[in-house]
């Protein structure tokens, strides 16, 4: 049986990255909602964003088995002016359905705890919607901690645009 291969993803994964996207956000029940495109995903982790600042906006590691990408965490950091340490922020965690169960998810997020710890960062963070209970098991079983105290708030679209006027 083949093992499931963590790495840092590779400008030739971006296409597989781009389809999980989309699996995800369908899997999300917004299956209209990814406006982002490969060449925007290349963009934040290899291109032009990498430029501006010097690193990648963003970062990515990819799941392999059998020589194809069948997860992926998408991540960048934050910082906590609490602990006075950059943490880890996942935007996304996703496998592929039908690959589920092979240690990829696991994996992926130990890398992440690892890099984490390795480089001293306080924390390892992320959001899941309230009704994904196969994600909430999975991230408690990994003794996860839900940040119920806290509330999201977001700004986006032409609220964004009128509160920068």
């Amino acid at each position: 049986m083949s093992k499931v291969l963590i790495r840092p993803a590779r400008v030739d994964d971006v296409a597989a990255m781009h389809d999980l996207i989309v699996e995800l956000a369908v899997y999300e029940k917004e299956p209209d909602a990814v406006k982002a495109t490969a060449d925007d995903l290349r963009a934040v982790l290899f291109g032009e964003d990498k430029s501006k600042t010097g690193s990648p906006a963003a970062y990515a590691h990819v799941a392999e088995y059998e020589g194809r990408v069948i997860g992926m965490a998408i991540w960048f950091l934050n910082y906590s002016t609490w602990l006075g340490k950059h943490g880890i922020y996942l935007e996304d965690l996703y496998v592929k359905a039908d690959y589920r169960g092979l240690g990829a998810g696991k994996a992926l997020l130990r890398e992440l705890a690892r890099i984490c710890v390795e480089r001293g960062y306080g924390r390892l963070e992320w959001w899941v919607l309230d009704w994904n209970t196969p994600a909430i098991d999975f991230y408690l079983a990994h003794d996860a901690v839900a940040m119920d105290d806290w509330t999201v708030y977001r700004v986006t679209g032409s609220a964004l645009q009128q509160l920068a006027e």
